[in-house]
């Protein structure tokens, strides 16, 4: 089964867009995205950027691995953009994108270590499927006409 270059685009940006990990800490909800943290109380969206850049010292150890997944998704977004423009190497955007996917397993873990923390790690499962879906098939036909 071929899936396009603009469906598979189209995948790795809907993986970017569904929060990455979901928190529920008591009655609030945070909601990890590749572009920033959501907090329900208060409502307030916090960049990647500003999450990395203007709070470094008191980041916990585990979610600096969310700043890495966030660079392999931006390296796998680029890949799937080069598809529809120019060529893809799909294998690049598949170890990138399942890279980014498995990133969010530490946040995951980091998360649920603390009391009353249940955390859901929802796009590192999206961005594995993905990759299953869309990008084995077509790793498979490149290597077959090789």
């Amino acid at each position: 089964m071929d899936h396009g270059p603009r469906r598979r685009l189209a995948a790795v940006v809907v993986a970017g867009l569904v929060p990455w990990t979901v928190v529920q800490i008591g009655a609030e909800l945070t909601l990890v995205f590749s572009f920033g943290l959501f907090n329900t109380n208060p409502p307030e969206l916090l960049s990647v950027y500003s999450y990395f850049v203007r709070f470094t010292g008191a980041l916990p150890q585990f979610i600096e691995s969310w700043g890495s997944g966030v660079l392999l998704y931006l390296v796998a977004l680029a890949s799937a953009v080069a598809g529809v423009v120019w060529r893809e190497d799909v294998r690049v955007t598949a170890l990138a994108l399942a890279g980014a996917g498995l990133t969010q397993f530490p946040v995951f873990l980091g998360f649920n270590r603390r009391l009353d923390y249940v955390a859901v790690p929802v796009g590192s499962l999206v961005m594995l499927a993905v990759v299953w879906w869309y990008y084995l098939p077509a790793i498979r036909a490149d290597t077959a006409t090789e």
